[in-house]
This record gives structure tokens, C-alpha cells and sequence, in this order.
């Protein structure tokens, strides 16, 4: 008697709860869940595993003709029509639902409902005639599907598909700020979660349209006024904010990143402006060519191969060869000063000139054939000839090293014509010349040419005086 009440309160919780799964997907669009409801859809991917292992395990049990305990087909229907409410329940928080969502909520759905009447024919006299095995293969089918498609809505429509070309995260020569540069950066840190198939909190972050439309909570984008904007409102809270964006386990954006997407919306969050049209004082401008820097590694990977023996030819006592990382071909050299000096410590660099990408050989008595040579480092980034007796001639000679990035040639003879050099020098962005031959008119004009670079001039007699000067006050006072 116990035995069958029991029977009863399992097919009537599994009869009670099917037609709840089935109202759920009839009437979507007109349910509103309460917060606690909405909460327990949080629990849909851990509990989610479970039904498919349970089913697949009585599937197979039941296609090799053996007997189906029937305890495990109860359990696993039970979960499977608890996992299918869970998601709906969590896709209830996503806000507006996307087409890959909505497949995945009905394949679910259908699973469980197939396992319902699997669980209701099985075992009965009928259904051995193939009616129970045609259940079970429909079964198979379903979790192939359902967790196809829940798999493209977590990680993206293209999750299981062919490698193909992606978007290239290379910035063009002159780029739109939104299209190449702000839609560069939404579509690597925010569109997986607010695209047209998934929009989290009724976001839509793959056109303009979708930002200024905003979600559910909130202005997203206001132009003019990142202030105001939920987009950098809820980038710039604290990381371990529940809403902080993106969320924890997603990529997050670096400072740049963020400081580019709020001078976008403070200039007004236009989708026609391109780089060129900005002022060049403008900090979105060095932001945006921040990012069109390449990466080093990607350029050094083109570098001629290297031998470790050529390496341990070139070291010496005086001379310190080593590559910028493990396996990398990039070279950093380093030459210091010996008790005689012989040019061949420079020359002999020769072999590996165009894998040098730094070279360090200040306070060296320098000669006109060792500036060939460092004129030959065509991939030369990082330069120190400080306290070197480089001259306009021998600068003339360096004016080939165009991926130069930073240059040290303070306390040498160097003159006004050395900074036509520098001035064409498209990659520089450090220049270190105090105690030259430099005026300060020429380095006005420079600067005013190529205000990108920053130089460091140090302190000058003039200024050394002044303060001086202001010392000798200060004191005079004190007594």
C-alpha cells in the first residue's frame, strides 16, 4: 500500500511539473519571476550535468536490451525536467532573448518532456514493439542538440566551428574611432554576452544603434558625457563589484582600453570620425596609436634564426649577447668598456646585425666604421650611445634605423642637424640629449614637429643658477 502511495507522489510531481515546464514555454513573454524565483535559474549549469549522464546511461542500457532500474530512469527524469525550469528561469535574466537562447530553451524543454514519455510508456507491454527504442534515439538527438546550442550561447555562436579568419586586431593606417577602434575593443570583452542571439540585461553591443539604445538598466552611451554613461560607470567600479563589467571570468579591458571608450563618448560617440581628424593634442589620438603599436614579438617572430653557438661565439668578458626571451631570434647587446678598446668588439656584431633590436654601448670611444655597423641593425628599437663621440655626420648614418623607439645620446657633440635625424625617425618616442650641442630655438621647433616624443633634456646651467640663486635667498632670509 505504501509502495504504490509512493509510485503516486512520484508520477504526480512528474505530471505536476511537466505541464509547469510547458506553461513556462507557452506563456514566456507574459511571466515575471520574483527575485528568489530568478535566483534558483542560477543553479541550471551545475545540476544540468547531471540528467545527461543519468539518460544517456539508460539509453544505452535500454538499446543493448537490458533492464532499465527503475529508479535510475525516475531520477533522471526528475532532473531533467528541474534542469529544463532552471533554465528558464535563467534565461529570464538575460533580458531580451536571442534566437540561439530561445532554440536552446525549447530543444531543453523538449528533452525533458520526450524523457516524460519515455518514463510513462516504458516497462509497458506495447512499447517493447519499438515504440521505447525510438524514445531513446530521439533522446540522443535532443542532448546533442540542447547542449550544441547551450554551448554557443556561453561561449559564442562560432564555439564548434571551423577555424576561420577572425576579425583582425590590426588598426588600420587611419582608423574610424568607432568602427576599427571602439568596435575592436566591445567585440573582444563585451559582445559574447550582449549580441543579437544573447543579450544580457537587453543589451545590444554590436551596433551604435544598441548602444544608444542601452538595456535595462541605464543610459549605456550618453555622447558627451561618459559621466553618465552606464558603460564606463560600470567598467571603473571596484573589480570585485557585482557589477563591475565584464564579469568575473571574463576578459577584462586595460586602462587604455577604458580611457579610449571614454574619450569616444566625451567627443561626442560618433561613428564617422576617423583618427586624422582629431587634434594632435587630442589624448584620444595617443591612445589610438598606443594601440597600433605591434606587438614586439609578432615582429620579432620574422627575425633570421639565431644559433645558440653563434651566441656563445659572440660573448665575451666585454660583450653580452642574450635574446629578449626564450627561443626568441631578437637580440639585446650590451658592450662595456675595456681596458683597450678595440672596434672589432663592434664589428664583430656584424653576422647578427639584423636581429639586434637593443643596443647599449655608451661612454665608447666610437669610430666611423662602428656606425656603419649599428646603421646596418635595421630592426634596432632601443639605442644607448650616450657619452659617445657621435657626431651630425655619424647621425646622418642612423637615420636608417626607422624602428627606432628610444635613444640615448646625451653628453656628445651632437648638434641642431642631428635632430632632422631624429625628426624622421617615424617610431620614436623617447629622446634623452641633455649636455649636447642642441639649441634650445631648434628643440623648440621639434618639438612643436614631433610633440609625440618625449624629451629629456635634464638641467641645464641656467636652471642649476636659478636654483642656486634661489638657495642663496632662502637662507639669507633664514638668518
Amino acid at each position: 500500500m505504501g509502495n504504490s502511495a509512493n509510485i503516486r507522489w512520484v508520477d504526480y510531481s512528474i505530471f505536476g511539473l511537466s505541464l509547469f515546464l510547458i506553461f513556462c514555454l507557452l506563456f514566456d513573454s507574459f511571466i515575471q519571476l520574483p527575485d528568489l524565483v530568478a535566483w534558483l535559474g542560477k543553479w541550471h549549469p551545475l545540476i544540468l550535468h547531471f540528467p545527461i549522464v543519468l539518460l544517456l546511461i539508460a539509453v544505452f542500457l535500454g538499446l543493448s536490451g537490458k533492464d532499465i532500474p527503475k529508479k535510475l530512469l525516475t531520477v533522471a527524469v526528475f532532473a531533467a525536467l528541474l534542469t529544463a525550469i532552471s533554465g528558464f528561469f535563467l534565461g529570464k535574466e538575460t533580458g531580451t532573448k536571442g534566437d540561439l537562447l530561445v532554440w536552446h530553451q525549447w530543444l531543453g524543454g523538449s528533452l525533458a518532456l520526450v524523457a516524460v514519455i519515455w518514463y510513462v510508456v516504458e516497462g509497458r507491454q506495447w512499447a517493447k514493439k519499438g515504440v521505447a527504442k525510438g524514445l531513446q534515439i530521439v533522446l540522443i538527438g535532443l542532448v546533442g542538440f540542447t547542449g550544441h546550442y547551450g554551448g554557443m550561447v556561453t561561449h559564442g555562436e562560432d564555439f564548434l566551428a571551423l577555424p576561420k579568419k577572425k576579425r583582425s586586431d590590426k588598426i588600420p593606417e587611419n582608423p574610424l574611432i568607432y568602427e576599427d577602434v571602439v568596435g575592436m575593443i566591445l567585440e573582444n570583452n563585451c559582445v559574447s554576452c550582449h549580441n543579437t542571439n544573447k543579450r544580457k540585461g537587453g543589451l545590444l553591443m554590436t551596433s551604435l544603434e544598441g548602444l544608444l539604445k542601452g538595456g535595462d538598466v541605464g543610459n549605456t552611451v550618453v555622447p558627451g558625457n561618459p559621466e553618465n554613461s552606464e558603460l564606463i560607470l560600470r567598467l571603473q567600479l571596484p573589480k570585485d563589484d557585482k557589477e563591475h563589467m565584464p564579469p568575473d571570468g571574463k576578459k577584462p579591458l586595460n586602462d587604455s582600453e577604458i580611457q579610449i571608450l571614454e574619450r569616444w563618448i566625451a567627443l561626442g560617440a560618433s561613428d564617422t570620425v576617423r583618427l586624422n581628424q582629431l587634434e594632435k593634442s587630442e589624448p584620444l589620438v595617443a591612445l589610438v596609436e598606443g594601440l597600433m603599436q605591434p606587438d614586439p614579438m609578432e615582429k620579432w617572430a620574422a627575425l633570421p634564426a639565431v644559433a645558440d653557438s653563434t651566441l656563445q661565439q659572440l660573448n665575451s668578458d666585454y660583450v653580452t649577447v642574450n635574446r629578449v626571451a626564450a627561443n626568441s631570434n631578437a637580440l639585446s647587446i650590451s658592450v662595456f668598456m675595456p681596458p683597450d678598446y678595440d672596434p672589432g668588439f663592434i664589428t664583430g656584431l656584424k653576422i647578427v646585425a639584423g636581429n639586434v633590436v637593443e643596443l647599449d654601448v655608451s661612454g665608447l670611444p666610437l669610430e666611423s666604421v662602428e656606425f656603419d655597423v649599428i646603421a646596418a641593425m635595421v630592426n634596432l628599437e632601443w639605442l644607448e650611445i650616450d657619452g659617445t663621440p657621435v657626431t651630425d655626420a655619424e647621425m646622418k648614418k642612423l637615420g636608417a634605423l626607422r624602428n627606432l623607439k628610444l635613444l640615448k645620446i646625451y653628453q656628445t657633440p651632437i648638434g641642431d642637424q642631428s635632430l632632422e635625424v631624429f625628426k624622421n625617425l617615424p617610431d620614436l618616442k623617447s629622446l634623452y640629449l641633455w649636455q649636447t650641442a642642441v639649441s634650445k630655438a631648434a628643440l623648440a621647433v621639434f618639438r612643436s614637429d614631433r610633440p609625440e616624443v618625449s624629451i629629456s633634456t635634464g638641467i641645464d646651467a641656467e636652471t642649476l643658477r636659478s636654483f642656486a640663486a634661489t638657495d642663496s635667498i632662502s637662507k639669507t632670509a633664514k638668518k
